[in-house]
Order: structure tokens, then C-alpha cells, then sequence
């Protein structure tokens, strides 16, 4: 597979701070990879230095394989920080003098406004639109110039719900056109609905890279209720689980691989007990997250 960013040893220091810290990583064609981090992880630090609007202390980068020129810089479309448009222009205007300066013709504009769902309001004063549909004009003006890859820096901060879902569901969109897509968040449940790959960043450095499809593996639960006295110590004869936990009228199982929850249900029953609740969860990204920070910190102190 086509490596789109490789980043090589990137630092960014302001005197003692390490905003950045020997970041090293590369991201696949295709993918939607997701860095994650606290405030001041040094997210933000990152995608400005990649495009090349923040000189990185040490370090380098390449796009395509290659070091960045203006021409490579052309193929990739960026949202960072909060988007700046003119409010008593409308979302057509604001876009034509995008185009102006990215030298895009203006026949791109209704393509753009049409995939972000923007074209009925596409005549109306931006000052109008609300949060959700701001963001998504700035994307718009992102996917003008028909960027092979997209760089989005929290494009669902301060939305509602709604609003969250709309910008995830674009996001997605946009992948499945066949662009690579790079999203800096700290909303971590929105990165396991839309993200491929992930990458844990804290203070600077560089915690964990993985595929979020693996969030979770080895780390199954099942929770257990049924009307026994001895529940406990038949759930700990199993050898199904690891561990057995009581939590007030439940029990927790942490399954050992290639057990099921019909399988405890089967065992229930030949036992003569019969479950009223079985739940099978797995670790969510936000636990594995919590999880890499708090080993970090410990190999800290």
C-alpha cells in the first residue's frame, strides 16, 4: 500500500517545552488515521508542521515519498484551527475567493457545496449558517482544489450532536471517495466511529499507534445475572474467564479467548441456572486511551 505521510524523527521545541518530541509515523493511502491526545499533546503543532506553516526544530517529513514542494502541497486540502470566511458574504462568495487564491476554477464550487449537503444554502449570508454548517463550508473550501489528501484538526469541536453526526458522516464520505484523511481530536468516541488507524500522543511524544479494529481484542467482558447463591464460584469453574468480579447483582467475566457469552449461557444451563442478563463488552477506545496514559505516567514517575 502507498505510504501518503512518512514523518521522520519531527521535534518542535519553544526553549524547554517539547511541543513535539521525536515523532515518528507514517500513514497509508486510504486510510482515516486518527492522533489523538490531551491539550497540548502537541496535535496541532504536528499538522502545522507538516504543512509547512510551523519550521520544525528537528526532523523531516515527506509527502508521496518525496520532500514537500508547492506542487505536493496542492494535492493536500487542510482545515486548522477555526475557519475564516467573511460573514456578509455568502457561502458562494466566500468560496470564489478561494478559489482566487488556490487558482481553482469556479466550476468547482456547486461540486464542493453539493458533497457537503451545503447547496440549498449555498446563496445565503454566512453569518446565517449555524456551527455545524460553518464547518462544513470550511471543508468545502478544503475539498476545492480535489485534495488527494484531507488534514482536519478537531472538526467536531464545539458542535452538537447533531451537528457531530453530520460532520462524521461526511468525513466517511469524503474516505469513500478514495481520499486519505488525517484528524487531529480529543473526542475519542468519534474517532472509533470514523477512524482506520489511531495515534496516541502526550506531551509530545509519541504513546501508541495502532488499527482501531483492535481496540478492544483480549479485553472482552461479559456481564452475568441470574439467581443462584453460589453463582461466583460456578462462573470461577468454568475456566471460561480470567477473572470473576462481583459488582452488586452482577458478575463480570473477563473472558479468555474464544469464549463466547452463549458459551457461559450454555454452561448456565447444564448447570440448571438459567441467566437473566448476559452482556458482552468489549474496551472502547476511550479505556485503551486512559489506559496508555496512565502507563506512561507511571514509567514517568
Amino acid at each position: 500500500m502507498e505510504t501518503v505521510l512518512t514523518v521522520r524523527n519531527l521535534s518542535k521545541h519553544y526553549g524547554r517545552i517539547k511541543a513535539v518530541d521525536d515523532l515518528t509515523l507514517e500513514v497509508k493511502k486510504g486510510n482515516i488515521f486518527g492522533i489523538l491526545g490531551p491539550n497540548g499533546s502537541g496535535k496541532t503543532t504536528t499538522l502545522g508542521m507538516i504543512l509547512d506553516v510551523i519550521n520544525p526544530t528537528s526532523g523531516d517529513y515527506l509527502w508521496f515519498g518525496q520532500a514537500p514542494t508547492k506542487d505536493t502541497r496542492k494535492n493536500i486540502g487542510a482545515i486548522l484551527e477555526h475557519p475564516i470566511f467573511y460573514p456578509y458574504l455568502t457561502g458562494v462568495q466566500n468560496l470564489k475567493i478561494v478559489c482566487d487564491i488556490k487558482e481553482v476554477p469556479y466550476s468547482r464550487i456547486d461540486e464542493v457545496l453539493l458533497q457537503v449537503g451545503l447547496d440549498e444554502r449555498k446563496d445565503t449570508k454566512y453569518k446565517t449558517y449555524s456551527l455545524g454548517m460553518k464547518q462544513r463550508l470550511s471543508i468545502a473550501s478544503a475539498l476545492l482544489c480535489d485534495p488527494d489528501v484531507m488534514l482536519l484538526d478537531e472538526p467536531t469541536n464545539g458542535l452538537d450532536p447533531q451537528g457531530i453526526a453530520e460532520i462524521r458522516e461526511l468525513i466517511i464520505n469524503i474516505a469513500n471517495s478514495g481520499k486519505t484523511i488525517l484528524l487531529a481530536s480529543h473526542l475519542l468516541d468519534e474517532v472509533q466511529k470514523v477512524c482506520t488507524h489511531f495515534a496516541v500522543l502526550r506531551r509530545g511524544k509519541l504513546m501508541h499507534v495502532g488499527l482501531v479494529d483492535d481496540v478492544g481484542k483480549g479485553h472482552t467482558t461479559v456481564e452475568v445475572k441470574a439467581n443462584h447463591d453460589n453463582l461466583q464460584e460456578v462462573l470461577e469453574k468454568s475456566g471460561m474467564a480470567s477473572k470473576v468480579k462481583r459488582e452488586l447483582d452482577k458478575h463480570i467475566l473477563t473472558m479468555n479467548d474464544g469464549y463466547s457469552p452463549e458459551d457461559i449461557n450454555r454452561y448456565l444451563f447444564d448447570n440448571g441456572i438459567t441467566a437473566k442478563h448476559l452482556l458482552l463488552k468489549t474496551r472502547s477506545l476511550e479505556q485503551q486511551f486512559l489506559e496508555i496514559l496512565a502507563e506512561n505516567e507511571g514509567g514517568a514517575q
